[in-house]
């Protein structure tokens, strides 16, 4: 299943994008786009698929999400068969990184911002006292224009910089880049990682990489990462597994020897605990999204 890009027109006196989506229910393919996106869902239930994440969302539901993360709101079927009591309904935020200007994220009050906008990259779904400020602020934008929406706009970036009510979505596999806040040896870390998950990778050779002694690396390893290096491990072989069962037609055999699982029960114990259902249930709830 291929995500397909989405471009949304922008209106020329106007430097983001805000707007509802109502109907039956939410027509949008699995896809991507270039910009930042705020999400919530007024009304409606259903699965959201983010990256390689899925999860049901249903009234009051908000999720952030970076540039060029694939993603699909599915209604429920009494929504896509047109029997539910009342419409779906989202409001929908769009902003691209420079959207006042290159040096916009060059600002020094902007950098709490930055690391949000930096784990955004696998999707955030907000909660708690946050989510309800910041979708308190969405749905007064709607009526805004001018100086008030671009200031709604600031408070939700204050109320998510300085907040810790949120988790990521999809798996570190779809984090495309270490930087900003990420240490150097934090990066070099992640990178060998990424490059190395298809084959044996021992916790000694990554600690050598890493110029860690073992005990130090461990420690480290779980400041930093909240996991063990096994756990953020099979975290990305198992995000790469759920790409190729989106993209490619291999079986799902092909696909995890080639990610570096050479156990298959280990595999389908692993990809169970993670997804919460098989490789063959995971595919088949593909299936609809792309419909």
């Amino acid at each position: 299943m291929k995500a397909v890009e989405y471009r949304l027109p922008k209106e020329f006196d106007k430097s983001f994008i805000v707007f509802t989506e109502r109907g039956t229910y939410f027509p949008c393919p699995w896809h991507y786009h270039p910009e930042y996106e705020f999400v919530l869902v007024n009304k409606s239930t259903g699965r959201r698929m983010v990256g390689d994440h899925i999860g049901h969302f249903n009234e009051g539901d908000l999720v952030f999400m970076g540039p060029s993360l694939p993603h699909v709101w599915v209604n429920d079927a009494t929504y896509l068969e047109g029997k539910a009591q009342q419409e779906a309904d989202a409001v929908v935020v769009h902003f691209v990184e420079d959207f006042l200007g290159e040096n916009f994220l060059s600002l020094p009050e902007l950098e709490p911002l930055k690391k949000i906008l930096d784990l955004s990259k696998r999707g955030l779904v907000i909660t708690g006292k946050t989510k309800n400020e910041i979708n308190s602020r969405m749905n007064g934008m709607i009526g805004e224009s001018g100086l008030s929406r671009l200031s709604s706009l600031f408070a939700m970036f204050d109320i998510l910089a300085h907040s810790t009510e949120y988790e990521p979505l999809a798996s570190p596999t779809y984090m495309q880049h270490t930087q900003g806040y990420y240490s150097d040896r934090f990066s070099k870390i992640t990178d060998y990682i990424l490059r190395n998950y298809h084959r044996d990778i021992t916790l000694n050779e990554v600690a050598s990489e890493a110029s860690m002694a073992i005990t130090t690396f461990c420690n480290f390893f779980k400041e930093h990462y909240r996991m063990t290096f096994v756990e953020y491990l099979n975290t990305i072989r198992i995000g790469h597994v759920c790409k190729l069962l989106a993209d490619s037609d291999d079986n799902v055999v092909t696909i995890a020897y080639e990610c570096g699982f050479n156990n298959l029960a280990n595999f389908n114990r692993q990809f169970k605990r993670l997804k919460g259902m098989s490789p063959s249930e995971y595919r088949k709830m593909l299936i609809p999204a792309s419909a």
